[in-house]
């Protein structure tokens, strides 16, 4: 079953941006538009989380927040608040409240997936595999290991980290500026060209004999993990 995520957020590019980004990582979408629905909502569906605006219509998010914390069934559903308010004394309102995690406006996306991945993995850690599997790698998040067609593959804590986003999405296409955003942060000055070193490095640890190149490079785009592999030629 897909885990539920409601959507509080009055500006409708946003939610939509945010749905489209929810549903193509596995997630249930809710959708509220004012303080008031939201706890309408909560009070019909089963949550996996929450991701609340500040600024709402009706009731502000830090009320909508209070009161969840107040229910028993939604005492315990993770919630991050999305706000314009950056300053330091927000963001411990927000927490103070019963906020889980906190992130200003305007925000990359791909940080607010690995947020909300990180969110989930604390609350419920069955959502997050020990070991993944894609192809013929294997990662091992628990022992921080990493086997390519059985062989142990010896990475650098940047390679690993570039490594443990790809496999999470075979198949997709990552620019550079996402690659840097989900490994290094965005708060973290990197040229892009910085993200080319170390999928290089990536693919040299990755390269063991009688296998094949499993990073695709897709020109002006990015790169890819593919979950299917042609075999090196021999």
């Amino acid at each position: 079953m897909k885990p539920s995520v409601l959507v509080v957020e009055d500006e409708g590019a946003l939610v939509t941006l945010l749905r489209y980004n929810l549903e193509r990582e596995g997630y249930r979408v809710l959708e509220a538009q004012d303080g008031e629905e939201a706890l309408l909502v909560a009070a019909e569906e089963k949550l996996d989380l929450v991701l609340l605006d500040w600024m709402l219509p009706q009731l502000s998010g830090i009320e909508v927040c209070r009161r969840l914390r107040g229910r028993q069934e939604t005492r315990n559903v993770p919630i991050i608040m999305l706000t314009a308010r950056g300053e330091e004394t927000d963001r411990i309102r927000g927490l103070d409240t019963g906020a889980d995690d906190y992130l200003t406006k305007p925000f990359s996306m791909t940080e607010l997936m690995a947020r909300l991945r990180a969110v989930m993995r604390r609350i419920r850690p069955g959502l997050a595999e020990d070991t993944i599997t894609v192809g013929d790698i294997e990662m091992d998040r628990a022992a921080h290991r990493v086997r390519r067609a059985a062989k142990e593959v010896h990475l650098g804590p940047t390679e690993y980290k570039l490594l443990d986003h790809l496999i999470q999405h075979p198949g997709r296409v990552f620019s550079r500026e996402q690659l840097l955003d989900a490994v290094w942060g965005s708060d973290v000055y990197v040229e892009a060209r910085t993200v080319d070193v170390h999928v290089g490095r990536l693919r040299k640890a990755l390269s063991v004999e009688g296998t094949g190149d499993p990073i695709r490079t897709v020109r002006s785009a990015g790169y890819a993990l593919e979950d299917s592999v042609v075999p090196a030629p021999v």
